[in-house]
């Protein structure tokens, strides 16, 4: 027999936020109340859930099971509420790092609105790793190798890097007709790791950038933007600037590009790979990057 359904839904919140005192005030209950229907739940299924602390709870070994099906039983449930009362999920919040969204996200997410127009897109664009259990996104494109615990991973672009410059910035120091020809050039972020890595799988070893102004902007953005603008040559990701390259605003001199093993991956959390706005999401940008089977 199933536990009651106001337990289960207590207990989500309280996992999914990591304390009672948050899920009494999401769910609009006193903490005895949460810590009442806590207790109700334990003795149903006969061992304790959240292993509680001066500084708060934590979910037992039991918890930890229990939790991630829960979150997707009521995430469902949730979904066919929506549909049913004709609600089409009113909102898809996402998490995205600027480099991809000023260079791919931006340029295509009126597709997938225009396509959807029942759902309301919001983007926030930030390098912070959210935290799915303590805020209302549904989705993130992050930056790495694609292991994340708890987090479902769709591979969307390599993070490959090579040096790009401006073509206008070409005919300035004797062009560059070798990898060496570059050194002749400003260099945007010359601490930056990828550099010696790059030189040395083009036959240029031990490059020495010390000693070089050290322009530091922050974000690939703003190296692109600073490239573009013939301040220097930058060592970019190809596959986000494929506008700017086709345009003649940045060149890439070489082919050779060389990667770490990183990419750029549409995250989400497993106990939601089943809410019909994310594969709806999912389905869309992997077509509109040629991603899909």
């Amino acid at each position: 027999m199933l536990p009651p359904l106001s337990a289960l839904r207590v207990f989500e919140s309280a996992a999914r936020l990591g304390s009672f005192t948050r899920a009494a005030q999401e769910l609009g209950m006193t903490q005895a109340a949460v810590s009442y229907q806590i207790k109700v739940l334990e003795e149903r299924v006969g061992s304790a859930l959240f292993i509680r602390h001066a500084r708060g709870v934590d979910l037992s070994d039991v918890g930890l099971r229990l939790s991630p099906q829960t979150s997707e039983a009521f995430d469902l449930l949730r979904d066919a509420f929506s549909v049913a009362v004709g609600r089409a999920q009113e909102t898809l919040v996402l998490s995205v790092v600027p480099s991809f969204a000023t260079n791919v996200l931006a340029q295509r997410v009126g597709q997938f609105q225009f396509a959807n127009p029942t759902i309301s897109v919001r983007v926030d664009v930030s390098q912070t790793i959210v935290d799915f259990n303590r805020g209302d996104f549904d989705l993130a494109v992050r930056s790495g190798f694609g292991e994340w615990p708890g987090m479902k991973s769709h591979l969307l672009v390599p993070a490959v890097f090579t040096p790009m410059l401006s073509p206008d910035l070409i005919g300035e120091a004797g062009g560059v007709h070798r990898p060496a020809d570059l050194l002749k050039y400003p260099i945007i972020g010359p601490s930056d790791p990828w550099w010696p890595h790059w030189f040395e799988a083009a036959g240029v070893p031990h490059v020495d950038l010390e000693g070089r102004p050290d322009l530091q902007l922050g974000s690939q953005v703003l190296d692109a933007n600073a490239a573009i603008a013939g301040q220097g040559i930058a060592i970019l990701t190809p596959a986000l600037y494929r506008d700017a390259i086709e345009q003649g605003r940045l060149y890439q001199p070489f082919d050779l590009t060389c990667d770490e093993g990183k990419a750029y991956w549409l995250v989400y959390p497993e106990s939601r790979r089943n809410s019909a706005k994310i594969k709806l999401f999912r389905n869309w940008i992997t077509n509109a990057l040629g991603l899909a089977d």
